[in-house]
Parts: C-alpha cells; structure tokens; sequence
C-alpha cells in the first residue's frame, strides 16, 4: 500500500515536470521518447 502511495506520488510529480519541460521546451523530442519510456517501465 505505501509502496503504492509512493509510486502515485513520484509519478505525479513526474507528469508535472514532464508537462513544464513540454510547456517550456526544454527537452527535445528524443529525450521525451525516452522520458516516456521510463516512465511507462517505472508503472508497469
């Protein structure tokens, strides 16, 4: 249950600064592949 609490809280705060990044176009569109990548490897 914590585990799970925690995994929530990291990923949201994951999509937050992904989305500012996104916003302000701080990362290219290999590094957001690649974001994306360990984000869906850090859920599943």
């Amino acid at each position: 249950m914590n585990k799970m609490m925690t995994t929530v809280i990291a990923f949201g705060a994951g999509m937050a600064a992904y989305n500012v990044a996104q916003r302000n176009n701080l990362m290219s569109a290999r590094n957001m592949k690649r974001v994306q990548r360990t984000i869906k490897r850090a859920i599943f």
